[in-house]
């Protein structure tokens, strides 16, 4: 019987299969290490890893992750901010989905949607931003929380809010200085080949320059409030997520990296980075900007 024909793959799909594995090679080595260099902890005790042995671990560790009555006392001390521009129809089901306990606060950046009203309505701190820039509305949230520790995740529904509770969880108990999600797409198109591709070059070039071992830019991450504040971060555009990494790993932070699920973006939104490839292109600009 003759082999029955298969259709050729497109090229953005042969780039993201061509990633996924080179990612979990990353993985894979990083893994190894770990196992060399730090005991296990006791599973489902939520003990940390040994602070000062390591800066950097990859991955979500099994025997970390919080009991479900300790959530409410580990969100209690964070405030989550979420920098918003035209993300009003992704806020409701996503601020319904934020653990209890977090004290969220919209940054509304210049939205034209209605997006400050939908999120007051919904129950969260609403923050005007009139600079243009994530890097401007990631500040300006900052500056209005008040816990002492702070998440920053996107308002698009791309990123679960409860992955955050592990996150936090590392931070407060001394194990990271901070802990940044590193996004693993759910579905072909969560992640265009254009975002992908620009993200993994400004990565690589991190890893060469600083030997920073991180495999995303910290679309999700939980720090100290203070400790953050202390980096005297200054750009305002998408040169942000980029500029913190370089500066938390020259203050010698302790940087823990867990996968987090990244889904389509809501309907009804449309991202101002990897929507085009020329978003892309101008992020990647903003990027370079604030390499070393």
């Amino acid at each position: 019987m003759a082999a029955r024909p298969t259709a050729a793959a497109s090229p953005s799909l042969a780039w993201f299969r061509a990633a996924d594995v080179a990612d979990r090679a990353d993985d894979l080595m990083a893994t190894i290490r770990l196992s060399i260099d730090s005991p296990d902890p006791v599973e489902g005790s939520g003990e940390p890893w040994p602070p000062g042995r390591y800066s950097f671990v990859s991955g979500a560790i099994p025997g970390f992750l919080p009991s479900k009555s300790r959530v409410d006392n580990v969100t209690a001390r964070c405030d989550l901010v979420i920098p918003c521009r035209d993300e009003a129809a992704a806020l409701p089901a996503l601020l319904s989905a934020v653990p209890a306990g977090l004290h969220v606060i919209v940054v509304d950046n210049g939205s034209r949607d209605g997006t400050a009203d939908v999120a007051s309505r919904c129950g969260a701190t609403v923050v005007e931003e009139s600079r243009p820039g994530y890097g401007a509305a990631v500040q300006a949230g900052v500056e209005a929380a008040t816990a002492p520790l702070v998440a920053v995740m996107d308002g698009d529904g791309s990123m679960d809010p409860a992955e955050l509770v592990a996150m936090i969880e590392d931070v407060g108990s001394g194990a990271a200085t901070m802990s940044v999600g590193r996004r693993r797409p759910v579905s072909l198109g969560a992640w265009p080949w254009h975002a992908r591709l620009g993200n993994l070059l400004v990565l690589a070039w991190l890893r060469r320059r600083t030997g920073l071992a991180v495999h995303d830019i910290a679309p999700m991450r939980v720090c100290g409030r203070e400790d953050l504040l202390g980096l005297d971060l200054v750009d305002r555009r998408f040169g942000y997520p980029v500029e913190l990494l370089v500066k938390a790993q020259r203050a010698g932070w302790v940087v823990r990296e867990r996968d987090i699920s990244y889904r389509p973006r809501a309907a009804g939104t449309t991202s101002k980075v990897s929507g085009s490839v020329s978003g892309s292109l101008k992020t990647a600009r903003d990027f370079a900007r604030m390499l070393p």
